[in-house]
């Protein structure tokens, strides 16, 4: 593509060189430059792009795109804007030839809940008989593959160039889990949005937004100023969880057509007649359309607010309820989302992606409504994070269960000795009996908390402190399949870590005789 082409709507406030020059390819990134190629310099959390201009250059690179006035060989064009992310979002968009255009693209957001209700709608848009695509925290996913994903939403660049494949593939329908941090660098600036939707909004990247207005204006400006401009803005719909409070303000404030969905008294699509159970939830949905029985094998409160988010989707397309159930009823489980790990041994072991003080104590209600038995729960908090949501955690882990099992989560450079410290302040304060971890594997006589740095010791101490009927919540991780350690990603899957230990007890018939009762001191 010509220069010249590739520069449409941006606002160029100085340009040296030639707008002649073709162009190859677009790189954020210098290691990855191609002779030909187009570098924007972006600055990031510890990095500046600017200070890789010289190495882009050296690949190859034609075009420069700058915040500053530099000195570049004379057969480098150099281009001066006042934001490289905003201009990354148009460059990528224009180059890719605006996929979003024939697409219906679907974006959710909010604090939690964005992964689930993603694989909710994906199944009732499969169910409709739509060629669907999925960009996630999880994965991406269409026609048959899957690729790893590296954050919620792509930088602009590559989320473009996925959403192309996609259309160019056949797909009809993509969602697409929207982060704040996506909302606040621009990546989905020049996506047009046929829906919209917010889960929830709770305590969670305040390292990064500093202040809960922050995070929630970041979240709002979905609503509020992507969907309402582009060439899809007089159709577009909003899908709101108005049992939300921050979600009813953005009901009441934005211009597009909007769906309330929730379980309160006027909500447009509402739950009710709801029976929460180990095995999953049921109940009766009614929409504008009418209303139909469903049964579903996710549990949890929470898993009702998705479900109706993805029957907002299904609603706002036009898709008939025969098929929202089919896909409402279809999804068997979402990856590290209360996922079950079997076993032989009477206990209901569950992973969790809960990272949020709301999330976890989201899962451990849902779990303390259903328990028989003790709830022993192993958790930890990310390093170089919002430090302050610590305590949070750690009180409500305290509140809701009877053994916690403090650890490390991914810590990063940070000392996981004072995220650890961090949590026990919040734990210590409505649990204040600590265990030494080898006292564990003797039984548990009363409620109380733990802390074991290692991970994967700390699991082990959870599940061999467990008696048959017990829930075992490990959170914080659920689909992921490393910890970050320094700057180094070592391989490590809860779900793994969990199996493994397991097989070990049940190869062990000793430990199902000694565990075998389901009387407890607790």
């Amino acid at each position: 593509m010509k220069l010249e082409s590739l520069l449409e709507g941006i606002n160029v406030e100085s340009l040296t060189g030639s707008l002649e020059t073709d162009i190859n390819s677009i790189h954020y990134y210098s290691g990855k430059v191609e002779p030909g190629g187009l570098f924007v310099a972006i600055r990031g959390y510890r990095v500046d792009g600017h200070d890789y201009i010289e190495d882009a250059i050296k690949r190859g690179a034609q075009v420069v795109v700058s915040e500053k006035d530099l000195d570049v060989p004379p057969y480098v064009t150099l281009i001066r804007v006042p934001d490289t992310r905003l201009t990354l979002s148009r460059l990528a968009a224009n180059f890719y030839g605006q996929p979003s255009k024939g697409i219906c693209l679907i974006g959710v957001t909010g604090t939690n809940g964005k992964t689930t209700t993603a694989y909710l709608a994906e199944a009732i848009l499969n169910a409709r008989g739509y060629s669907t695509g999925v960009i996630g925290t999880i994965n991406y996913r269409f026609l048959g593959n899957t690729y790893t994903s590296l954050v919620t939403t792509p930088e602009s660049v590559d989320l473009q160039r996925i959403l192309r494949e996609m259309a160019d593939g056949g797909v009809t329908h993509v969602v697409l889990e929207v982060s704040s941090h996506a909302l606040a660098l621009h990546r989905v600036a020049d996506c047009y949005f046929d829906i919209g939707v917010f889960t929830n909004l709770s305590r969670d990247h305040l390292d990064y937004h500093k202040d809960m207005d922050s995070y929630y204006q970041c979240k709002k400006s979905l609503f509020l100023t992507l969907l309402n401009r582009g060439p899809k803005k007089d159709r577009a719909v909003a899908v709101i969880n108005c049992d939300d409070p921050k979600g009813r303000s953005i009901y009441d404030e934005m211009d597009v057509t909007g769906l309330s969905v929730g379980l309160s008294d006027g909500c447009m699509i509402r739950a009710h007649d709801l029976k929460v159970t180990q095995e999953g939830i049921h109940g009766i949905i009614s929409t504008p359309e009418g209303e139909f029985s469903f049964r579903s094998p996710l549990t949890g409160l929470h898993n009702a607010h998705n479900i109706l988010n993805a029957v907002g989707i299904g609603i706002s397309l036009g898709i008939p309820l025969k098929q929202i159930k089919a896909g409402v009823e279809g999804l068997k489980g979402v990856p590290g989302r209360m996922e079950r790990i079997g076993n032989r041994l009477g206990l209901h072991i569950f992973v969790d992606y809960a990272h949020t003080p709301d999330a976890l104590e989201r899962v451990l209600t849902t779990l303390k409504s259903i328990a028989s038995n003790r709830i022993i729960t192993v958790f930890g908090c990310g390093g170089e994070r919002d430090r302050e949501k610590r305590p949070l955690m750690g009180s409500a882990a305290g509140r809701l269960s009877d053994l916690v099992i403090v650890t490390a989560d991914n810590p990063r450079n940070e000392p996981v000795d004072q995220i650890l410290s961090d949590i026990v302040q919040g734990t210590k304060s409505v649990q204040p009996y600590r265990y030494e971890p080898e006292i564990l594997l003797k039984g548990v006589e009363r409620p109380g908390y733990v802390v074991e740095a290692d991970r994967r010791s700390a699991i082990r101490i959870g599940i061999h402190a467990a008696r048959r009927g017990d829930i075992v919540l490990i959170a914080g991780k659920g689909h992921e399949t490393y910890q970050i350690c320094g700057e180094h990603k070592i391989p490590f899957d809860d779900r793994e870590e969990a199996r493994r230990v397991l097989k070990e007890i049940e190869a062990n018939q000793s430990w199902i005789d000694l565990k075998g009762s389901n009387s407890s001191p607790l």
